[in-house]
């Protein structure tokens, strides 16, 4: 068995203790604490996250496995740090507000610190007011910020726009920009692909503070704005249309018709993000990888159609939203 193997096993197992000591021999044996972080720890993440998806894993054993990552992520570099003197300048990590998946954060801010950056690890869901207050009182050199959802990618823009104010570089990466860090540069912000990529552009900070260019101009219709007026009023509506529509919803327990409501508003705000950066794929994307999730668990896909066609009746004023709508269900079985 290979040490990603037991590793693995240890998460199954939710076993803290064996998940150090693999990662700590490893070290013991000459391998690269980079490579430990990249190699073992982020892989082994993604395949938990995988399991999850597919109904593998319940959320207490994805959380579990997450808290013994963190813990290895921390002892790798606590170990690592006592080998290596930052040799450059302070950088500060962080999520955005709202963003509570901070172990990918975490890796990067680790990685940067085995590259010699001193790293003050801001945590998850920071507020962009408190990001900056933070920036003024301290002397930073840098920020990455990590966005694992999209739905924070007007979060990011306020930082993004803050952050030039303050005149200190910023980029930024995660899965929350794209796959190819297109709605990174729609807000004007340089993104990163990963823990080498976030190195490379902070070779040249001064690079980082020149403007780049935004691609917001349709955001002048108000659509945005208007859409998250009425998110409450949409998620009710769709609920009620749900509850007609599909017969097995009204056998719901608690629990499921709880997690029911929160993927309609998810639905919701995964539109309003489409219609900020005006990329239909990022709602598209988002209802293949909901059709995955809910087919995992038993719910047809098709179940989609009856939301979907619920919000477009309700926002036939809302042309890109409209689209997108369309979109969705075009894709979706009938």
């Amino acid at each position: 068995m290979t040490a990603y193997d037991e590793y693995l096993k240890c998460l199954a197992d939710a076993d803290e203790d064996g998940a150090v000591d693999i990662a700590g021999g490893l070290l013991d044996d000459g391998v690269d604490p980079e490579r430990v972080l990249l190699d073992l720890v982020a892989p082994a993440q993604e395949q938990v996250g995988q399991w999850w998806q597919r109904n593998e894993w319940s959320v207490a054993q994805e959380h579990a496995a997450t808290h013994i990552s963190e813990r290895v992520v921390a002892a790798v570099g606590s170990i690592a740090s006592r080998r290596r003197a930052a040799s450059r300048g302070r950088l500060v990590v962080a999520c955005l507000d709202g963003e509570w998946h901070a172990l990918p954060a975490r890796l990067v801010g680790e990685v940067l610190r085995l590259r010699g950056w001193q790293i003050t690890f801001l945590g998850a869901s920071v507020p962009v007011a408190h990001l900056v207050s933070y920036l003024h009182q301290q002397d930073v050199d840098a920020v990455a910020l990590s966005c694992a959802l999209p739905t924070r990618l007007p979060a990011a823009h306020r930082a993004v726009q803050a952050c030039r104010r303050a005149e200190v570089p910023l980029i930024v990466g995660g899965r929350g920009f794209g796959p190819d860090g297109r709605w990174a540069r729609a807000i004007g912000a340089r993104w990163a692909p990963g823990a080498d990529g976030a190195a490379d552009l902070l070779e040249d900070p001064g690079a980082l503070l020149a403007p780049a260019a935004e691609a917001l101009a349709h955001l002048a219709d108000d659509e945005h704005t208007a859409l998250l007026k009425r998110r409450g009023d949409l998620v009710d509506a769709a609920a009620a249309e749900l509850l007609r529509e599909f017969p097995p919803m009204r056998e719901y327990s608690v629990v499921q018709l709880d997690a029911t409501m929160t993927d309609l508003a998810h639905i919701v705000d995964f539109l309003a993000a489409a219609v900020y950066v005006d990329d239909p794929e990022l709602f598209t994307g988002f209802l293949a990888w909901t059709s995955e999730v809910l087919h995992s668990r038993g719910v047809p896909a098709s179940s989609l159609t009856i939301p979907l066609r619920q919000y477009g009746a309700m926002l036939y004023d809302f042309p890109r939203a409209g689209t997108m709508l369309a979109a969705g269900l075009a894709q979706l079985p009938a």
